[in-house]
């Protein structure tokens, strides 16, 4: 079976990880001086942010070299060094890979709008006129390039042009980086804006959101028809699909398929091993409404295909505040939820200590497209200064939070921690093999029997509630009923437990 069945994938922002040199930013010595915690945890792989050398518009996200390391993260050595310490300790690494755009100081960027004869001209996407595209950081996508006088398209910042992927030339130049990684021992990508790197060829008009539409699209005012989801990326994908099985063990391609309907998602499986769930990232922390997106993605994603579930990223609210309010007992009811579905969990750092988002003050912002940086905080490994991610007395590259209230540290020993409670839950899930089946439980309550030997029983709702049941409590959120014998379960608000 490929080992990203049934995996723990754990993302890790590097810049906010572990700073290993007093700067204030996260690198990859800090990450590689903090794996023994990843050890602990249990995760199979981790999942790095951008560590590709970038000016930072979009914080990696604008790549200028797609075969290097950024020198504020490290080198290429220190990464060469964390793949192979991170594999001696049963821990595989996934690079982060962003195909869609490069940044506008990239040499391709700069050949390319040297003049309309330029070798790399047919590399990016260029208009006489701009069409109705709208960024998906706000305003139009289009930039008028003055030197040439066309305008060149940018789904996101100006500072990140977008690729012609109808180019055979691109699509050779993007062949060649992946087998440059793939050979240095990654065990594969994750694939940003996957669902949206090829166009319309036309570049045709996006028609208008309508009443019906999940708000993000109603906010972003127009449906991306012609400016992403185009059937045509299923050829790119397929593409790297075929290279990544070339090797032995095949390299797992991980997509960002920002879709809203599973299934468009359930499309992505014949090219992705792993598919981003948004609907089940964005449902709300209730009992139908998360088990309606499980049961539609099993549904349509069919029994060989693996799911991937997870509730905080760099690019959304941490679930410990957006699903969970800081309740610390709604955030081991979701780890629960997370932990105990089948398919592939994907932690988001923090995530095992139930570090919820920091405000971030407006003179602190970082983020050009506004709202994300709160999700980006560092790492709180302590509640000294510092947290644990940098020295006392070093600024970090955004505020630290109150690492006080929520810290690694003082839940590492602690029998009753979300972070024990975690761990304990990824040994448990190793047990977990069978299908998932949803069984009849009051309203509030999520109940799924995962095979003949497990039951999951979630109260999620702020009212008592009683399951007619048999069978012994593993697990429990409430740890002092572990090992008693349920026949009639009575369950608190905010209360789960693994039968």
């Amino acid at each position: 079976m490929s080992w990203w069945r049934g995996a723990v994938l754990y993302h890790v922002y590097v810049r906010s990880f572990a700073d290993s040199n007093g700067d204030g930013i996260g690198d990859l010595p800090g990450l590689l001086g903090r794996l023994d915690h990843l050890v602990r945890l249990g995760v199979d792989g981790i999942w790095l942010s951008p560590t590709m050398p970038s000016p930072n518009a979009d914080w990696g996200y604008d790549v200028s070299d797609y075969c290097a390391v950024h020198p504020e993260l490290g080198t290429l050595a220190d990464l060469d060094r964390l793949i192979a310490e991170a594999g001696r300790r049963g821990i595989r690494v996934l690079l982060d890979l962003v195909p869609n755009h490069t940044s506008d100081r990239h040499d391709w960027f700069a050949e390319s709008r040297a003049s309309r004869d330029s070798a790399k001209r047919e590399w990016y996407i260029w208009a006489d006129r701009p069409n109705n595209w709208l960024a998906s950081f706000g305003g139009p996508a289009w930039t008028l390039d003055e030197r040439t006088g066309q305008y060149y398209l940018h789904n996101f910042l100006p500072e990140q042009p977008d690729l012609n992927w109808w180019s055979d030339e691109v699509r050779e130049a993007f062949d060649g980086i992946l087998r440059f990684w793939f050979e240095r021992g990654i065990v594969g990508f994750r694939i940003d804006v996957a669902h949206g790197i090829v166009k319309d060829r036309r570049l045709r008009d996006n028609p208008p959101a309508l009443p019906n539409d999940p708000p993000q699209v109603r906010a972003h005012g127009q449906r991306s028809v012609y400016s992403a989801n185009r059937p045509e990326v299923h050829e790119v994908l397929g593409r790297w699909r075929r290279l990544a099985e070339e090797y032995e063990p095949a390299r797992l391609l991980l997509g960002e398929t920002y879709v809203f309907e599973a299934a468009r998602l359930a499309d992505f499986y014949g090219e992705l091993r792993l598919a981003l769930n948004v609907p089940f990232l964005f449902a709300p922390l209730e009992a139908d409404a998360l088990a309606r997106v499980v049961e539609e993605t099993g549904r349509l994603l069919g029994p060989d295909a693996c799911p991937l579930w997870c509730g905080s990223s760099h690019d959304a609210v941490r679930f410990p505040t957006r699903w969970c309010e800081g309740d610390p007992a709604r955030v081991r009811c979701a780890l629960v939820a997370l932990l105990t579905l089948p398919g592939t969990a994907l932690l988001y750092y923090g995530d095992e200590i139930g570090m919820p988002q920091v405000d971030v003050p407006r003179g602190r912002a970082r983020d050009s497209a506004g709202g994300r940086d709160g999700s980006r905080t560092p790492m709180q490994w302590s509640p000294e200064a510092g947290a644990g991610f940098t020295e006392p007395g070093v600024e970090p590259w955004l505020p630290l939070g109150d690492a006080r209230a929520c810290n690694v540290a003082e839940q590492d020993g602690d029998a009753d921690s979300t972070l024990t409670l975690c761990r304990d839950l990824i040994a448990l899930r190793r047990g977990l093999t069978g299908p998932y089946e949803r069984l009849p439980a009051p309203p509030g309550v999520w109940r799924y029997r995962r095979g003949p030997d497990a039951e999951v029983v979630l109260n999620l709702s702020a009212r008592p509630a009683r399951v007619e049941t048999q069978g012994t409590i593993r697990l429990a959120t409430g740890r002092g009923r572990e090992g008693e014998q349920a026949s009639v379960l009575a369950l608190e608000p905010w209360e789960a437990v693994v039968l």
